[in-house]
């Protein structure tokens, strides 16, 4: 059986290795120079490969999926993906959140190892697929270089984030045109952008254990509600940070979206009345801006009293009840109007892709063409930050060249 990989990154590279080890030959192509090229900015250039989690835990972390990659992530788990990478020379090691990480801290040696394995492999870089088509059971590959003919295709494009790397969406052009129904892509672990001018003034302003409320309807259009606590900033346009990014994960398909900051999650509206009336007594001939500087960093308090039509100047002493009430409010409550997602481009990941219902999850083989495979971020599966992603890439990889080990065992 002649096989033809499309893609060079971490779903292409895996499926290759699994193949090559077991005795089984492929064609990789990619359009890029070298392979792994995505790989090499993963995890700010460490590369974060996996998450060391039991499978229910890893399922928790998909977003849009998670039924769908029960299979895959039982058969190769994230353990299983850490004994493959230790057993073929790489150290690793597993830092906060149980992210796991090349004990180099280098991308470049997680690309050496795929690449090793595929040594058995053909490889042909600078080469970009035009067309696919199914000609009589053969898949004709069509590149700008030349014209093949194959008996299996494994897509492993990715998605469409990060478009210089070469995730250009070219595989969800091929799967369409091969009938394949294709959820809208996405940007998911993004940041987000508000309608609000204040961000400007206090770009680069990080909070930490805050809470980003999100109320939204779903795709169901049922009313939801989220929230995450944890760290986020500013940027001259919106908001970003890891609640935020994967906040976005979460409504990247809603509408009607609002959004919210508890600035004192830990504290209840009542405790927080009794922190003020403390304050308010032992302070009473300061300036209101005194008190408010206590509760949040100085860039952010003037724009706060500016929300609750507060001067800065106002004595504690002359502040009202229902002035008060305000405050808590807002430090409850602080509204953000919600705009847009960052560009697909700037994505970490594509929400969206090649949709479930038409593939296997046992095989990733398509259900509308035998011996068509598609794997990774091609599909409409996308996760939380942590390793989830890339684990999702190896474990769509390694079903997928199982089934077409046995295929070719069976012949």
């Amino acid at each position: 059986m002649k096989i033809a990989i499309i893609g060079g990154g971490a779903s292409g590279l895996m499926c290759g290795a699994v193949l090559a080890e077991n005795n089984v030959t492929a064609v990789v192509f990619d359009g890029n120079e070298k392979l792994g090229k995505k790989i090499y900015i993963t995890g700010k250039g460490r590369c974060n490969l996996t998450n060391k989690c039991q499978p229910d835990e890893f399922l928790e972390n998909v977003v849009n999926g998670q039924r769908f990659m029960r299979g895959a992530i039982n058969r190769f788990s994230s353990l299983n993906c850490i004994n493959f990478f230790e057993e073929h020379g790489l150290k690793l090691k597993t830092e906060r959140g149980n992210r796991v990480f090349p004990e180099s801290d280098k991308a470049s040696d997680v690309i050496k190892v795929l690449t090793k394995l595929n040594s058995k492999n053909q490889i042909c870089l600078n080469e970009k697929i035009q067309e696919i088509k199914l000609d009589e059971n053969k898949y004709v590959v069509r590149t700008d270089k030349n014209k093949y003919n194959f008996d299996a295709v494994v897509i492993a494009t990715g998605g469409k984030s990060y478009s210089l790397t070469g995730s250009s969406g070219d595989g969800l052009e091929i799967a369409k045109k091969l009938g394949h129904k294709i959820v809208e892509p996405k940007p998911a672990l993004v940041a987000l952008q508000l309608k609000d001018k204040f961000v400007k003034e206090i770009q680069g302003l990080s909070l930490k254990n805050v809470t980003l409320h999100a109320e939204f309807e779903n795709v169901k259009q049922q009313k939801t509600k989220l929230q995450l606590q944890g760290e986020m900033m500013f940027t001259d346009v919106g908001i970003t940070g890891p609640i935020v990014l994967s906040m976005s994960s979460k409504i990247n398909r809603a509408e009607n979206i609002k959004l919210f900051i508890d600035f004192k999650p830990a504290l209840s509206k009542e405790q927080l009345d009794l922190r003020l009336l403390r304050d308010f007594q032992e302070n009473k001939n300061k300036n209101i801006s005194y008190i408010i500087h206590g509760l949040l960093p100085k860039k952010l308090a003037s724009v706060f009293l500016n929300r609750i039509e507060i001067s800065e100047n106002k004595k504690v002493h002359e502040i009202t009840k229902e002035e008060r009430n305000k405050i808590i409010s807002c430090l409850k409550e602080f509204d953000l109007m919600y705009k847009n997602l960052y560009p697909l481009e700037s994505g970490i990941v594509t929400s969206g892709g090649v949709e479930l219902t038409e593939i296997n999850p046992k095989s990733c083989e398509s259900k509308l063409h035998s011996n068509l495979y598609f794997i990774g971020e091609v599909l409409d599966v996308d996760c939380l930050t942590g390793g989830f992603n890339l684990q999702t890439a190896f474990s769509t990889a390694y079903v997928c060249a199982i089934d077409l080990v046995n295929k070719i065992i069976k012949e």
